[in-house]
């Protein structure tokens, strides 16, 4: 017996609009991904196509932990979990778990959407979270609020990142320049991309500083997380990315987010190297958490956590 025909969904499935004046962004049920964001028509976001898939992890959501954990193996209260090895080129395992969960529309009005969804214990899980995030947008741009709970038993080991890539109206990453409020970095190896110094403590004073203004990214190759990140009188950090044609901000809670990972696409498939934004990473914990412990935040049964982060025109 045939199956009835059903209607083609996109790749990244149900998509879902938000408008507020001249700005639009566009969510999608896979991952809960922020897949665009425009004001006036143009992008202030790299993102991609109704009709692709997400590349990249662009615009996705990254729970329960950010960046890669060395060989997926990690130890909680003396169990040892073995998480597969979603980078196997480089033996890690990166950027969480619901990156391609669908997520559930939860509420919708015409500037906000929530989406949400449940991770439940799996091949190196063993733990309950809800996953929510709120995107709405208002006169000062677009705003990100997400909120974790823990709805297992136990508690819960967790870290939160966001994946968004930023541009300024270029064709070209050289074309832009940069600022960023640290003054700090964590050396990466360059086979695997794992930390050299695991800690805060043993940190790198950043070589090129971006603290005085925007700084050209002609020929620099950025693939590197950044900490000691100086928050404004409002308790936000600020990242600022300058094109030919304009100016986007990320900004985000200083307490919250205390690391950041700034990425060129040096990396990417030759057709999107340096050419398709730089992404620009709201963290709660830097690369390599759950082995290290620093940046893990644990819940609770029933407790949650939230903290927002926003991308701003100018």
């Amino acid at each position: 017996m045939k199956s009835p025909l059903t209607t083609p969904t996109a790749p990244t499935g149900e998509q879902w609009s938000l408008r507020l004046g001249d700005q639009e962004a566009v969510i999608a049920e896979v991952g809960g991904t922020l897949r665009s964001y425009t004001v006036d028509g143009r992008p202030l976001v790299s993102g991609f196509e109704e009709d692709e898939e997400c590349d990249a992890c662009r615009g996705q959501v990254l729970v329960p932990w950010p960046n890669r954990i060395r060989d997926g193996v990690y130890t909680v209260d003396g169990e040892e979990h073995q998480l597969a090895l979603t980078e196997p080129e480089r033996h890690n395992a990166i950027h969480g778990l619901v990156c391609w969960s669908l997520f559930d529309l939860l509420d919708r009005s015409q500037s906000t959407v929530t989406v949400g969804t449940r991770l439940r214990p799996q091949k190196g899980w063993s733990w309950s979270l809800d996953v929510e995030i709120e995107y709405a947008l208002g006169d000062d741009g677009l705003t990100v609020t997400p909120l974790v709970v823990n709805v297992g038993e136990g508690r819960a080991p967790f870290a939160f990142g966001a994946h968004p890539y930023l541009t300024a109206g270029e064709t070209h990453v050289d074309q832009t320049s940069l600022s960023v409020p640290a003054a700090h970095y964590l050396q990466v190896d360059p086979e695997r991309l794992l930390p050299v110094r695991d800690t805060l403590a043993e940190s790198l004073a950043v070589e090129t500083d971006f603290r005085g203004g925007e700084c050209p990214l002609a020929g620099l190759q950025l693939d590197r997380a950044y900490t000691g990140l100086v928050a404004g009188a409002d308790g936000r950090w600020r990242v600022r990315l300058a094109g030919p044609e304009r100016a986007v901000t990320l900004w985000a809670d200083a307490t919250a987010y205390p690391w950041l990972q700034v990425f060129t696409g040096d990396a990417l498939p030759e057709a999107d190297r340096r050419t398709t934004g730089v992404a620009v990473e709201p963290l709660t914990a830097g690369p390599n958490a759950f082995v290290t412990g620093e940046g893990v935040l644990w819940l609770e049964p029933g407790e949650d956590w939230s903290a927002p982060f926003g991308i701003c025109p100018e």
